[in-house]
């Protein structure tokens, strides 16, 4: 190969290397701008979804504070339903609706 030849090549080596270069640097650009809107659409996100899982803790309390309620104000009759459903009590009536609809 002759000497311009190989100037040639090196430049054509020394340009390929610079808009390599400048790819390369486009790319870590456009890499850290989608980063950032990336970033604050993951916060934005987060943000919401702790607002959402302190509301369902807020749910959360009030429907065991119900059943709280629920169970103490039933405590009195407790032992009347746990009769009520007793096997025994459940023949009892299924045979008294039944004479009543035979009649």
């Amino acid at each position: 190969m002759s000497a311009a030849t190989l100037s040639t090549l090196g430049m054509i080596g020394i340009w390929l290397s610079v808009v390599g270069g400048l790819a390369i640097v486009v790319e870590l650009t456009l890499a850290a701008v989608w980063g950032a809107a990336l970033g604050k659409r993951v916060r934005t996100l987060a943000e919401g979804l702790d607002r959402e899982r302190g509301a369902l803790q807020d749910d959360i309390q009030r429907v065991r504070l119900a059943l709280e309620e629920t169970r103490r104000l039933w405590q009195p009759y407790r032992r009347t339903l746990r009769w009520l459903r007793h096997p025994l009590v459940v023949a009892l009536l299924q045979s008294y609706r039944r004479r009543v609809v035979v009649r």
